[in-house]
This record gives C-alpha cells, sequence and structure tokens, in this order.
C-alpha cells in the first residue's frame, strides 16, 4: 500500500510539473471573419484559426488563451503586449514586417472580388470606375484597392466588420467587395445572404501587398516564441493537421503556404 501511494504521489508531482512546464500563450484575433474565427450560437469561439490554434498549442505544449479585438487595432494591441500572438488570419507583407515580426508562413488564400451575378465587373480598376468597393479595415484588400483602385476612380469603402460589408451589398450601398475567397466563400455565398452573388474574375495579384502566406504576428525580438511556435507549425503542417482543416472548413481551395 505504501508502495502503491508513493506512487501516486510521484504521478501527481509529474502532472503537477508537466502542468507547471506549459507556457501560456494568448492569441489575439478579430473574432467576426467566419470561417476563420467567428462565435457560435453558444458564444464559443469557432472555426480554421480556432482549430489550427488549439493543435499548434497542443503539440508545442502551450496553454492556449484567447483575446478579442478589432482587426485593424490588433497590431497596436500585440506591441502593448496585450496579447503574444496574432492568429487571426494575418497575412505576412512587407509593411506590417516593418511593425511586428511574423512566424513562418502556415498557409495561403488567394484574394478574390465579390459582386451581383450578372454584372459583368472583373477585378480591375478600368471594370470597377465609379463603383463602390467594400473591404475590411486595416488588410491587405483594403491596402491593395486602395492602391490598385482608388486613384483610377474606384470608391473603396472601409469596415471595422466584414459582414457589414455584405449587409450593405444585399441593401444595394456596395457593388462588391475585395475579401479573402475562403471567408467570402463560406461567410457569405454559401449563405442565404449571398445569393444572387459570386465571385468575379481571376484572384488579384501583388506580393508586395498581398503577402507570402499567413501566419501568427510577433512582438519584433520575441525569438523564443519564434522558434517554439515555427516548430510546433512545421508539426502540424507535416501531419496533415492543416490540410485537413482546410478541407473541413473551405473544401477545394488550395491553402499549401509554398506556391
Amino acid at each position: 500500500m505504501k508502495k502503491l501511494n508513493a506512487l501516486f504521489v510521484a504521478l501527481g508531482m509529474l502532472t503537477s510539473a508537466h502542468a507547471l512546464a506549459q507556457e501560456t500563450l494568448r492569441y489575439g484575433l478579430e473574432s467576426q471573419y467566419p470561417p476563420f474565427e467567428s462565435r457560435n450560437a453558444q458564444g464559443e469561439l469557432e472555426g480554421f484559426d480556432i482549430e489550427l490554434g488549439k493543435a499548434i498549442c497542443q503539440v508545442g505544449n502551450f496553454d492556449c488563451k484567447w483575446v478579442e479585438s478589432s482587426f485593424d487595432a490588433l497590431i497596436p494591441a500585440l506591441q502593448a503586449k496585450k496579447f503574444d500572438a496574432i492568429n487571426s488570419a494575418m497575412n505576412i507583407t512587407e509593411a506590417r514586417a516593418k511593425s511586428i515580426d511574423f512566424t513562418k508562413p502556415i498557409y495561403r488564400i488567394p484574394t478574390m472580388l465579390i459582386v451581383k451575378e450578372g454584372e459583368k465587373l472583373l477585378p480591375t480598376a478600368e471594370s470597377l470606375k465609379g463603383k463602390n468597393i467594400g473591404v475590411l479595415q486595416g488588410s491587405i484588400q483594403e491596402t491593395y484597392a486602395k492602391k490598385h483602385w482608388e486613384a483610377q476612380g474606384v470608391t473603396v469603402t472601409s469596415y471595422q466588420d466584414q459582414n457589414q460589408v455584405y449587409n450593405d451589398m444585399v441593401a444595394g450601398r456596395l457593388d462588391g467587395t475585395l475579401v479573402m475567397s475562403a471567408a467570402g466563400q463560406s461567410g457569405f455565398l454559401e449563405k442565404p445572404q449571398g445569393k444572387g452573388f459570386a465571385f468575379a474574375g481571376k484572384p488579384v495579384e501583388d506580393d508586395t501587398i498581398l503577402g507570402t502566406g499567413i501566419g501568427f504576428g510577433l512582438r519584433k525580438g520575441d525569438d523564443k516564441l519564434k522558434q517554439e511556435l515555427d516548430a510546433a507549425i512545421t508539426k502540424v503542417q507535416a501531419d496533415g493537421t492543416v490540410t485537413k482543416l482546410a478541407a473541413k472548413f473551405f473544401p477545394g481551395i488550395d491553402v499549401s503556404a509554398s506556391k
């Protein structure tokens, strides 16, 4: 009995040591961007980035926490140490890399235009001249639209919530939206609200603005966390977790980070 008790004590100590070894990782996110991150009817966070974040915490031995912010405030909030890593479908771009560091790219999603079916619009300044296009404030889609379209007669209207963009499209206040294809597909086109709308043309291209893929944003100089997260990301890429989650949340879209 004494030996058994001693075994239980030893197991308890090991469990406690394991718990103490877990480092808390606070993810920052904007929770109104399905299928990447949103809240369900029960108020619980769900989506591709949520499950991806949990998988990375599991293989990296992190204790996950979640902190919400508007998308355009994520970088300032990270720098203010309100959380440790941005996990919110944020593309790695040269402009953002001036302010923060990033992990290695985890996945990549093309950017496309959504308009009313039959409008015969294309994602070019010439085609969209005189039109009003909605974008998410602080997003690379906003940067792209303002650089390539706005100066050539296209009105670019920014919103803090992508869902409000969709609402204004349905109400006729907008002619379209430039958005990550997976978000537009499952967040709008596959829903009753998106009936009568469709993708227009091919994905837009500009690696300088649109980036090299999506990763976690980190504070400058946070090298230890970057190394730990990069190692965990490599594992979930290699074991098929990223591919499985992509098939679940946006089937048919190639999300591989290397293009």
